[in-house]
């Protein structure tokens, strides 16, 4: 295997380009989908900066928050924050929110604790041990926003097929894993509303009106009422969507894939897509096969509402997935013809002509040690 970093693909080298001219037998994307989903009313992105923020750039530096020498945008974590979303990655905003102002309370009563031990444990144990309640923080905490039930939160995947009985089964075990990441680490929850309007003083957003709706043949429907809420700010996270690639058609905010099962382009016969950039999900592995033995599995120790010994499984049941993903991937590439020794031997010089261009020495840990480990408080 060959590493070639700081290489954008359509940008540095074009797309046609890399698929048939380079000499690969097959080029799989899975580039993801990193790039935030607009909110949903008209004007907001005015406000970014300015009591608006998206998720991506915000679990970007909570990730890095610990580096001493980050160089990307910083975020201060505050109570009473307003997070509109309803997937993984929301409840993934609302944990470190909840789990950095936990810390800066305990801070200022002079008890230190560790990230990872709040994450792992949850925040009500960890204040046990400290003698303490939530309640005693005084803390409002934030509050997720979902246009759904808790019942339809994407925590579980609904498996192809499923009767009545085992679609309600999912239902329950959705509310049980939302309620368990709610308890462990006390963020509040509102459903059915969708975001409707900006509140906004001083050209700063302060919080948002809302839009009741109602769920009917499994269709979002608007309703009159409307209430709003006020936040210290918005936290956006209602999906992510994969960055254009010139050369890759899209549709909409996606590309424009064929086939969904492999991510085929019509164009391109030995391209193949995996992850998020198909799915659209992130986080964790989605599979429709595998819902319960690779969702719900991955979803749950994600979450870290799972039991212990649970988070290997997962990983397990991940790996499962990717492995018969690559081996339907690699039998299609294999039955095509083998690459000449010509063609191999042109494919070698180019990937290392990129990599002298990009300064790469030629193994990864020389490169590591090159840019050097994290500076981290």
């Amino acid at each position: 295997m060959h590493f070639v970093p700081n290489t954008g693909i359509g940008r540095d080298i074009p797309f046609r380009a890399l698929v048939e001219e380079w000499g690969f037998s097959g080029v799989v994307l899975a580039c993801g989908a990193w790039r935030d989903r607009p909110l949903p009313i008209e004007g907001a992105d005015a406000y970014l900066g300015k009591g608006l923020i998206y998720q991506n750039p915000f679990i970007v530096w909570f990730n890095h928050s610990a580096e001493a020498d980050y160089q990307g945008e910083h975020f201060e974590p505050r109570d009473g924050a307003l997070v509109v979303g309803g997937g993984l990655a929301s409840i993934d905003i609302a944990k470190a929110l909840m789990l950095e102002t936990t810390r800066e309370k305990l801070l200022a009563r002079g008890i230190e604790s560790e990230l990872v031990e709040l994450e792992v444990k949850g925040i009500p144990k960890v204040l046990k041990r400290h003698r303490l309640a939530f309640e005693d923080l005084g803390l409002e905490g934030c509050t997720l926003f979902y246009r759904r039930s808790d019942a339809d939160m994407p925590l579980m995947g609904m498996p192809d097929g499923a009767d009545e009985k085992r679609q309600e089964k999912v239902r329950a075990g959705r509310r049980k894993m939302l309620a368990k990441a709610m308890e462990k680490y006390r963020f509040k929850f509102e459903a059915l509303c969708a975001p409707d309007g900006l509140l906004v003083e001083d050209e700063h957003l302060v919080g948002l009106r809302f839009r009741r709706t109602a769920i009917e043949k499994g269709r979002v429907v608007l309703q009159e009422e409307t209430f709003e809420r006020r936040g210290v700010y918005v936290i956006s996270s209602i999906g992510s969507i994969p960055a254009a690639i010139e050369g890759i058609p899209m549709r909409g905010e996606l590309f424009d894939f064929t086939d969904w099962e492999y991510g085929r382009l019509a164009d391109y016969p030995t391209v193949f897509s995996a992850g998020n950039v198909v799915t659209g999900k992130g986080n964790i592995v989605a599979s429709r096969k595998h819902a319960r033995g690779v969702s719900e599995t991955v979803a749950g120790a994600y979450l870290g509402v799972e039991d212990d010994g649970d988070e290997e499984s997962a990983l397990d049941a991940a790996r499962g997935e990717l492995r018969e993903r690559a081996g339907k991937f690699a039998a299609e590439i294999a039955a095509r013809p083998p690459p000449s020794s010509e063609a191999q031997a042109a494919l070698a010089a180019r990937i290392r002509q990129r990599q002298q261009a990009v300064g790469y020495p030629s193994d990864l840990v020389s490169w590591l040690e090159s840019i050097g480990p994290a500076n981290t408080d």
